[in-house]
């Protein structure tokens, strides 16, 4: 019986663990994009596209495109929570084109999971 008992307290014990171990909250997941002028001036109003770009010599459909608009801070803020998976190693890296009037600037952005990642693209 003693081992029996043993056996049941060991079930237990491991049903308690699966069940702790999916009560983990996933953190935020987001992308901040700073677009500033060639004065080093954040740019209010700027039109942010966040993308993803083929890296294949077949061109497949772009499976991450996202646009917001910036802040009075300069800042485009993106979340990325329905995204990412628990467990997944890196979200995305993605192409950054912010646009103002005629003025253009580009980058890249390697957004990392459950986190706050920054970018700062320069428009001209």
């Amino acid at each position: 019986t003693t081992f029996i008992r043993f056996l049941f307290f060991a079930f237990i014990g491991i049903i308690g663990l699966a069940f702790c171990s999916g009560c983990s909250k996933i953190g935020d997941t987001i992308a901040i994009i700073h677009v500033k002028d060639v004065a080093s001036q954040p740019v209010s109003g700027a039109q942010v596209v966040l993308y993803g770009k083929s890296t294949i010599n077949q061109p497949a459909n772009v499976v991450l495109y996202d646009t917001t608009n910036t802040n009075s801070d300069g800042d485009a803020v993106f979340n990325f929570n329905d995204v990412y998976q628990l467990g997944q190693a890196g979200v995305a890296i993605l192409n950054i084109k912010a646009t103002f009037n005629a003025a253009v600037g580009e980058g890249i952005i390697n957004v990392e999971e459950e986190t706050t990642t920054e970018e700062t693209v320069f428009i001209q």
